[in-house]
């Protein structure tokens, strides 16, 4: 507001520029869904590395999909992962210490492998504190080699280091079971030969019972089950994470016929259209040749196949065969969807979400062979009905060799034919939404207006600078608009502002076509 003045002399006003920078969100930040073997269960968790991935929910397992699709998206360029844990009846290990009841911090097996030890070793009473309340806590897992130490815990509930509500927050490997007693737990009673590690011994520390259980194999019902919406578990576990660009659901078991299910690939192609997300679809195992494709009862179109044909939704054929550190790295199958999403950001890092994940960059790093070999008649069968292609090419090696949603189908004509289209389109629609919060509530009117163009013209410069769009010029690029056209006078009676985006994207060349002619030389007469 202007300065009030008072007194002869300068005064200095800051001017409000209107800039209010619209950044990129992320492109490539990859759901997994799955079982392991350890780790929070509907919480989604986000890992950078595969390594970090076995800190929190474990190594490979043979039981599971997960760490091998996770392992195959990080060894092809994948850089950023949400991992939801779901599991069937898994439980997890307790124990006991002078009435103190503890339990692993999440179902398993692996918490069998832990050990707690007590100790009276604490700080002097404070004002107000119980006499023989406080005691420290150690704990270690003996399968990974991690370590806790909990000092001056108290069994008092009003007390801010009060045992069930530290642990709750701040350790990875125990909770509490059940109350708390009132009196300090007590420590062991023997001690442990000298120059021994007390947590390796009995007789100075508590190993956990052998009660815990890994549950049974997953179904389609802890991912996609009615009901998980409303308690945020399964798939909508995602609810709690704030962004999300391509979902995997691996295979549900790594036997035959342990494919998702149509309920739960249903299910996620409408989620990630909510969420402005890409869903991975992987092939039925049961696909080996292009005719299981194209079967009007088994095929894409079949009623047991069950996905619609969702713009938000691509389908890579066929499975992948790689080497399996669980089986002395004999060459096992897999389901691509982790290794197409890590070559997807891998592109995006390098070329840019507009550019599509397929060609001959866009190698399968680690895949030894495909389950088919397909030609390329093969291929022009399944590339006019929205089926992505893996290919294996000379030199080149096995390659993505497709670039649809499956809306590509050539009879369906839709815009949203190609993945990088579509995907560039969610790029542009979440970085808007969460770029343009700050016009709620300002005034409606031109001064609005003229900010919002200057500021979604920046972003869609920058884009178009980066060759995110087709044309020469940014006026063949891209518009943007919001004024009097867009916004008319009942709008703003309802206070309604219209912003009015365009752009022109890249398509992928997905053939080229190469005319050569003979010249014929001049005929001497």
């Amino acid at each position: 507001m202007p300065t009030q003045v008072s007194y002869p002399g300068v005064y200095i006003e800051e001017v409000p520029s209107g800039v209010r920078t619209i950044t990129g969100v992320a492109t490539s930040v990859t759901a997994f869904i799955g079982r392991s073997l350890r780790g929070p269960v509907n919480q989604p968790m986000r890992v950078q590395s595969f390594s970090e991935f076995e800190r929190t929910f474990g190594t490979l397992w043979r039981e599971s999909t997960l760490g091998y699709a996770v392992h195959q998206f990080f060894g092809n360029g994948g850089a950023d992962a949400l991992i939801v844990r779901v599991h069937a009846g898994a439980t997890a290990a307790t124990a006991t210490i002078s009435g103190l009841g503890l339990m692993a911090a999440s179902p398993g097996v692996w918490g069998e492998r832990l050990r707690v030890r007590i100790d009276h070793n604490t700080r002097p009473l404070l004002p107000g504190e119980g006499a023989s309340t406080l005691f420290n806590l150690s704990i270690r897992d003996t399968g990974t080699g991690v370590s806790e130490t909990f000092l001056n815990l108290s069994t008092e509930p009003a007390n801010s280091r009060f045992v069930t509500a530290v642990l709750m927050q701040e350790s990875k490997l125990v909770r509490v079971n059940g109350a708390v007693p009132a009196a300090r737990p007590d420590p062991p009673s023997g001690a442990p030969p000298a120059g021994t590690d007390p947590m390796t011994q009995d007789a100075s520390s508590t190993p956990f019972a052998n009660d815990g259980d890994d549950g049974g194999a997953i179904t389609d019902a802890q991912i996609s089950a009615p009901g998980l919406e409303a308690l945020r578990s399964g798939l909508w576990a995602l609810e709690k994470a704030d962004l999300f660009n391509l979902l995997c659901i691996p295979p549900l078991t790594r036997d035959a016929g342990g494919n998702v299910g149509s309920q739960t690939r249903s299910a996620a192609a409408v989620y990630c259209r909510k969420r402005r997300a890409m869903y991975i679809v992987d092939p039925l195992d049961s696909w080996d040749e292009v005719s299981d494709l194209t079967d009007p009862t088994t095929g894409l179109d079949g009623t047991s196949w069950g996905l619609s044909r969702s713009e938000n939704a691509a389908l890579y054929f066929p499975r992948l065969r790689l080497a399996d550190p669980l089986q002395e790295s004999r060459l096992a199958e897999f389901a691509p969807c982790g290794a197409v999403a890590g070559v997807m950001s891998r592109t995006d890092a390098t070329r840019g979400v507009w550019k599509a994940p397929a060609g001959i960059e866009a190698t399968l790093n680690g895949v030894a062979e495909l389950t088919v070999r397909l030609t390329d008649g093969e291929n022009g069968q399944l590339n006019p009905l929205g089926v992505n292609c893996l290919r294996t090419f000379p030199v080149t090696g096995r390659v993505i060799w497709g670039a649809r949603t499956l809306r590509g189908a050539d009879m369906l004509a839709s815009e949203w034919k190609y993945v990088p289209v579509r995907r560039l389109a969610l790029f542009i629609e979440e970085s808007l939404y969460r770029g343009t919060q700050w016009v709620v509530f300002e005034p409606n009117d031109e001064p609005l207006w003229a900010q919002i163009r200057l500021n979604l013209g920046a972003f869609m410069q920058s884009l178009f600078r980066q060759g995110a769009f087709q044309g020469r010029s940014p006026r063949e690029a891209y518009f943007v608009k919001c004024d009097k056209e867009t916004t008319t006078q009942n709008d703003i009676n309802q206070g309604i502002v219209n912003i009015v985006v365009g752009f022109a994207p890249l398509k992928p060349a997905e053939f080229v076509v190469i005319r050569i002619q003979q010249i014929a030389g001049d005929i001497a007469t």
